[in-house]
């Protein structure tokens, strides 16, 4: 655009030479260029002013910190970062935005830096033509408002689009990239369970923990009424609790002490006390089956099946998780899943992003989402063996053959 400009301009036309990646005026060997992502290559520069587009999208902050050291032997450098909300809350674009916030407000004075923010607040009706004002001053000029209005319906009618929408056209920051679960329609299952458990049949899902996920195992129970009861079980190692606090930025210790979940003694998860805690819940209810992630779960599958626990492996492809994971999401937006507000489940339901393949199968994604889901993973794969052990035989076909 920048070429277009030069080209239809005799002004500038007399002054500048365009090549093919760069705009060049000789008599103040000055160049403007567009640059790759590679921040490798950008060692060196001697920049005197960066336009960032869509800071958002940077995977890390190392092309950000490479641009804006280059400007340290002008004398008035200029660096503009241009982008819309993004969901990562540990990039680069989150530290800005919250610095520029900051600014804003006069929490912090930084003469140097001007923050230009247009966007809806996290408490604002996202769809509401206002809201939709607030983060796109040129609404009804180069923004169309009859493409807005059809782009918020879509979002209202499929969950997956509605974080698209917040984060690109009202600029709000999202949990994750594609919400799958909205949080007004998980709050319809906050009721308490309104039955009696104790020797109920039940099944299970177990998602054990690597590295800093939760442990979780999450029973689920059919009630009279055809709707579910969710019951999660948590675990996480004692010592390192504050510093997940930090990094996860949630109350894990309030948590625990209001008895949400359970920590295990040292630095890793327990999985003896994980089995031992397990154990108890086996007397208390009919526990049928439990579906266990195959990977890393070998000896705690074998030692629960030599206690009598009736132990299925669960593969985490389409082809295991996507009828289950279809069949969640209907049960939450029909009200039909009660689980008491239990606060961890629901942070991990508000963390939740999908992905999909080609022919439209889903499955929970712990690398799409940008925090813990072991909680949904694990009801998740609960439902897949409730579903699978209580359907229906099929009934006897004959295959007839012409020849």
């Amino acid at each position: 655009m920048a070429k277009v400009c030069v080209e239809n301009s005799p002004k500038l036309r007399s002054r500048l030479r365009v090549f093919r990646n760069s705009i060049v005026r000789e008599d103040t060997h000055s160049t403007y260029k567009a640059l790759s992502a590679e921040a490798f290559t950008k060692h060196g520069l001697n920049a005197h002013g960066i336009i960032f587009d869509e800071l958002h999208a940077q995977s890390d902050r190392e092309l950000w910190d490479v641009m804006t050291t280059s400007t340290g032997a002008r004398r008035q450098p200029l660096c503009v970062a241009i982008t819309t909300a993004g969901f990562d809350r540990k990039s680069i674009c989150w530290e800005i935005w919250k610095y520029a916030l900051a600014v804003r407000d006069g929490a912090i004075k930084d003469p140097t830096f001007l923050p230009a923010i247009y966007a809806a607040d996290p408490e604002d009706d996202w769809t509401k033509p206002a809201t939709w004002k607030k983060a796109n001053p040129n609404l009804g000029v180069s923004v169309k408002l009859d493409d807005l209005r059809v782009r918020c319906k879509r979002a209202q009618d499929m969950p997956s689009e509605e974080n698209t929408f917040r984060r690109l056209h009202l600029n709000q920051w999202t949990e994750q990239d594609t919400r799958w679960l909205r949080m007004d329609h998980w709050a319809q299952g906050n009721e308490p369970c309104p039955v009696m458990l104790d020797g109920r049949e039940c099944f299970a899902g177990l998602d054990l923990a690597s590295t800093f996920d939760t442990t979780c195992f999450c029973l689920l129970f059919q009630l009279d009424d055809g709707r579910f009861w969710v019951e999660p079980h948590y675990w996480i190692p004692e010592e390192n609790m504050r510093e997940r606090v930090k990094r996860d930025r949630v109350p894990y210790d309030q948590w625990a002490k209001e008895g949400k979940l359970h920590l295990t003694h040292g630095n890793v998860t327990d999985f003896d006390q994980v089995r031992a805690d397990i154990m108890v819940l086996a007397k208390k209810y009919n526990i049928r089956q439990v579906a266990i992630d195959r990977w890393n779960a070998t000896q705690l599958s074998t030692q629960l099946q030599g206690d009598g626990v009736n132990v299925l492996g669960f593969g985490q492809g389409y082809g295991s998780m996507s009828s289950c994971a279809k069949m969640l999401e209907a049960l939450v937006v029909g009200g039909r899943l009660l689980h008491g507000g239990h606060p961890v489940l629901a942070w991990q339901a508000s963390n939740v992003a999908i992905q999909s393949d080609h022919a439209g199968n889903i499955k929970p994604s712990k690398q799409k989402s940008n925090e813990r889901i072991d909680g949904i993973v694990a009801l998740t794969m609960a439902l897949g063996i409730h579903a699978t052990s209580t359907a229906p035989a099929p009934e006897q076909s004959w295959d007839i053959m012409s020849i």
